[in-house]
């Protein structure tokens, strides 16, 4: 048992063991550089810097720097990115767009709407032409929004890439949460997708014995709040009841069911019978972040830094895919990229 930032004990667990040593990892690193853009509390960095990368951030959020510069062995720059803002050259350039523009829970503007980071990224990829990128977004980005996904793989084909889209599930990849999104990666060899793993890591090997600790600034749902929660289960048809089950994988975590008192909300049952609402450290583990790693900000703004971030275990994946692609020989020509671009199958749900 170990003191976490706000002075209660967080239960470690052979899960939290394994993720802290591995996310350490091989940091202080002078490996390729990785621009990191929108880059949040640094959740894609994190990963990067484990298998050995140098990041560079570049994020407009106060809190979000701070956290980043807090734990990475890297600067984060402020930075409110416009297609042609000037940024370093570098061998890897990794984003996580801004969502809101393709969220089921958003409007679906897409290019019309003012967040959308996608030119962005376009823009710093046909300047700099890195040796390979990588951009997440959200699962809607492959169904409401395909036809967007369609141009937004057709501009980065035409910047001369091998482009390649996947649906991964962080639940598969080392994370206890049953998490969709979508990856768009680009390069001019053979990039080797990270494999699935056998087994699924659960809500309670993350948390253990954390789950039923009820520290003091415990939140509890009251009275007319889990009323309102039956009313939106049974409403909404709900097979399963939303309250954690510490023997599956989470559901997904997202700014609004961990902030937001909403029906949705992110909660834990516990055995007297009160649901109390998630800590901000077990949304953190559940999101794959390790416990050394800390937040900065309020309550809200760090459950919006967790919400928003890749699970760093599965960008440590993606990080090493990324590594083993920089250290192969096999590259492409125009030619052969040009052929295999008209023979690429745009959309590809298939999960990861």
């Amino acid at each position: 048992m170990v003191s976490n930032e706000n002075n209660f004990p967080t239960f470690e667990t052979p899960y939290t063991r394994r993720i802290g040593r591995l996310l350490r990892g091989r940091q202080m690193s002078s490996g390729p550089v990785v621009l990191d853009l929108f880059s949040g509390a640094g959740g894609l960095a994190l990963g990067f810097e484990a298998q050995g990368f140098e990041t560079i951030g570049f994020e407009s959020q106060a809190d979000c720097r701070a956290t980043y510069r807090r734990n990475l062995n890297a600067e984060c720059n402020e930075a409110v990115l416009e297609p042609g803002s000037p940024l370093p050259g570098a061998p890897v350039i990794v984003a996580g767009p801004p969502c809101q523009p393709f969220s089921v829970g958003g409007k679906q503007l897409g290019l019309r709407d003012s967040r959308d980071g996608f030119p962005v990224f376009i823009a710093a990829v046909q300047e700099h032409q890195p040796e390979i990128f990588i951009i997440e977004n959200v699962r809607g980005l492959f169904y409401r929004s395909r036809l967007y996904l369609n141009e937004i793989l057709g501009a980065l084909r035409r910047a001369g890439y091998i482009v390649e889209a996947k649906m991964l599930n962080a639940r598969y990849h080392g994370v206890p949460q049953n998490r969709e999104r979508v990856f768009i990666v680009g390069h001019r060899g053979r990039f080797e997708w990270p494999k699935r793993e056998d087994r699924v890591p659960t809500a309670g090997d993350a948390l253990g014995e954390m789950a039923t600790y009820i520290p003091d600034e415990a939140k509890f749902l009251t009275p007319s709040m889990d009323a309102y929660v039956a009313r939106y289960e049974k409403a909404s048809h709900c097979v399963n009841p939303r309250d954690l089950n510490l023997n599956r994988a989470a559901r997904t975590l997202t700014c609004r069911n961990l902030a937001g008192a909403t029906g949705d909300m992110h909660r834990v049952k516990l055995p007297d019978g009160r649901r109390r609402r998630l800590l901000a450290r077990e949304a953190a583990r559940l999101q794959s972040f390790p416990d050394w790693f800390r937040f900065e900000g309020g309550e809200i703004s760090v459950f919006n830094q967790i919400g928003n971030a890749v699970p760093p275990v599965l960008a440590y994946q993606l990080a090493g895919a990324v590594r083993r692609y920089l250290e192969s020989n096999e590259r492409r020509s125009g030619d052969e990229i040009a052929a295999l671009n008209g023979a690429h199958e745009v959309f590809q749900p298939a999960l990861l």
